[in-house]
Parts: structure tokens; C-alpha cells; sequence
């Protein structure tokens, strides 16, 4: 099993500051983060207002606008590399800045902060356990069902998925409780206790509170959008889509077909220069694991550190997934 020295979630499945103390504060880019922040907040208000109110200074939704939803996409891996390194305290020093920059992002992007935070640090904790490896074949239920359900997910139906998990904090305690005992399997040596933390996190007070006022907000967020797209909604809406898609491929990339006893049970892959930092290094994700208190800026030098063995193309190991359901990789 992996080391879990460098990452020790507390009951909530929180990251212990203590983790971070072989990590100088200095090694956060706060100039570039911030930078980077204001880059996503443009192509967000573009998405959101300043096209649709293009659309109706033209009065139609020509090629030529459509093509500037590309640069838009291209930003969400930006996006959710900011709100990841707000996840493990790496965006800004001060600790209610980080959070409050991170949840702000997370609004944007109609993404619970809570919620993905947990499950995050959770995937940190049980890396490749039985409710972490959704690419491999647990042959239960119809065969074609499977296959399906692993091409939905894939192709935005993650996304999908997170967008209306707040909804779980609308709905009573109990019946929460019960969506979790269904969804989260209790396989494997750590089945439990993985149930047993997910149910407490839908519980809590103070994080389904939170979890209502953030989905509130991108709701408000979204509608005043929509209205503002009037006729040409489905433009918004291919906008979104796209950004999910991107979100849900990218999710389980580092993983797919990963072995227990690989190190840090991920991969790192290999990029053209620049692209890594259009994905804010998630393609040196086995450092990633292996050092998780470390900020994306800190990656590639690590990775010089590390023998590691030949990457593989990032592009092409997103294809990769493509090929479907792995027959029982990654299981002791």
C-alpha cells in the first residue's frame, strides 16, 4: 500500500497542517497563482456575459463567436488547478484566503467546495481502494450497464454528478445518509470506515449549510446567464458541457489501469513544452501523490529528483480510457 506519511486526513478527511512541514511557504507562486486566477475570472465573465451580450449585439450566433468558447475550455483545467491547490492550502498563505479564493473559483465553476474537497482528500487517503478505482470491472450487475455507466462518467457524467451533490444537503439527514450507503462502495479492507466518513461529512451541520449557500450562489450565477443568453442558451450550455467534459476525462486519467503497487498508484505522463502550465502540472501527477504537500509550481523539479520510468504521451493516455473497463487492474 502506499505511504500515507505525507497525507493524514483527520477524521473528516482533512490534510493535517502538520504535512506541510517539510514545505517551505516560499515554494507557493503566489504572483503566478494569482495571475492565473485573474486569467480564469476574464474567461469566466466572458462566458457568462460578455458573449451573450455579443450574441445580442449581433443578433446571431455566428462560427466566429463560437470559435472564442475555445480559449474558455482551454481555461478549466486552469480552473480546477486552482481550486486544487485551494483544496491542500497551496493557492494563497493565508489560510481564510485560500479558501475563500478556492470557493469563489468553485462557485464559478458550479462545483461544491465542500464536497469536492473531501472527496478529493479522500482520494488522497484510499488511492486505487475499492470505491477509488471507477475504470475497473467489479462484475456486478449487467455487463452492458457497466460499460455504460463508465462512458457516461467519462463523458461529462462526473461533472454532472458534482454539480448536483449539494442537492444532498437539501434533502433530510437520513435520507442523505442512505443515497451515501448506496453510492459508496464498502468493498475492500477500508470499505467501512470510507462509508463511515462520507456519511459524517453529509451530516454535518455547518458543511450542509455551506453546501446549500454555494449551490445557491451558482445557481443565481447561472440562471442570470442563461437569461442573458435568451435564444442562444444552447450556446452556454455547449460551453458548459465542454468544460465538463474536459473535467470528467481528466478525472481518473492519471489512474486508469494503475496497479496497487505502483508508486503513488498514479502516472506521470509527458507534455510539449507550455502545456504544463495550461494544466497547472496534473501531468506529473505520481509526484503529485507522492508529495502531496508540495505546490504545482515545485512539480517538475521534483520530478528530475525521482528515477521514474518513461512517460507516456498525455494525449494519447487520454485516449487510453477510451478503451473501457479494465478487467480487475488495480485489485490486491
Amino acid at each position: 500500500m502506499e505511504s500515507t506519511s505525507a497525507v493524514r486526513p483527520g477524521s473528516d478527511g482533512a490534510i493535517s497542517r502538520s504535512s506541510a512541514k517539510g514545505v517551505a511557504r516560499r515554494d507557493i507562486d503566489v504572483r503566478a497563482n494569482l495571475a492565473l486566477t485573474g486569467v480564469v475570472a476574464l474567461a469566466l465573465a466572458y462566458e457568462l456575459i460578455g458573449l451573450p451580450l455579443l450574441l445580442r449585439a449581433t443578433g446571431e450566433v455566428s462560427f466566429a463567436l463560437l470559435a472564442t468558447l475555445l480559449p474558455i475550455v482551454l481555461t478549466t483545467p486552469i480552473h480546477w488547478g486552482l481550486i486544487h491547490e485551494g483544496i491542500h492550502g497551496q493557492l494563497l498563505r493565508a489560510r481564510r484566503a485560500n479558501e475563500t479564493v478556492a470557493r469563489l473559483l468553485a462557485i464559478g465553476m458550479a462545483m461544491p467546495f465542500d464536497a469536492v474537497r473531501f472527496g478529493h482528500l479522500m482520494h488522497h487517503r484510499f488511492t486505487r481502494e475499492a470505491f477509488d478505482r471507477p475504470d475497473v470491472d467489479d462484475a456486478r450487475g449487467p455487463r452492458w450497464l457497466r460499460r455504460l455507466s463508465w462512458y457516461v462518467r467519462l463523458l461529462g457524467g462526473l461533472y454532472v454528478a458534482e454539480v448536483f451533490a449539494p442537492l444532498l444537503a437539501f434533502i433530510p439527514v437520513r435520507m442523505a445518509r442512505a443515497v451515501i450507503e448506496r453510492g459508496v462502495d464498502a468493498q475492500g479492507e477500508e470499505g467501512q470506515q470510507v462509508q463511515r466518513l462520507f456519511s459524517n461529512h453529509v451530516q454535518d451541520p455547518a458543511k450542509r449549510s455551506r453546501a446549500r449557500r454555494d449551490w445557491l450562489c451558482s445557481l443565481a450565477l447561472y440562471a442570470g446567464a442563461f437569461a442573458l443568453y435568451g435564444k442562444a442558451w444552447p450556446v452556454l450550455v455547449l460551453a458548459m458541457y465542454l468544460r465538463g467534459l474536459w473535467l470528467s476525462v481528466a478525472d481518473n486519467l492519471p489512474h486508469y489501469g494503475v496497479a496497487m503497487d505502483e508508486p503513488g498508484r498514479s502516472r506521470d505522463f509527458r507534455v510539449p513544452r507550455g502545456v504544463g502550465l495550461l494544466l497547472m502540472n496534473h501531468h506529473l501527477h505520481r509526484q503529485h501523490h507522492l508529495h502531496p504537500t508540495l505546490p504545482w509550481v515545485a512539480l517538475p523539479a521534483q520530478l528530475e529528483e525521482t528515477p521514474a520510468p518513461k512517460r507516456e504521451p498525455y494525449w494519447r493516455a487520454v485516449l487510453r480510457q477510451f478503451r473501457g473497463l479494465q478487467p480487475g487492474v488495480g485489485v490486491r
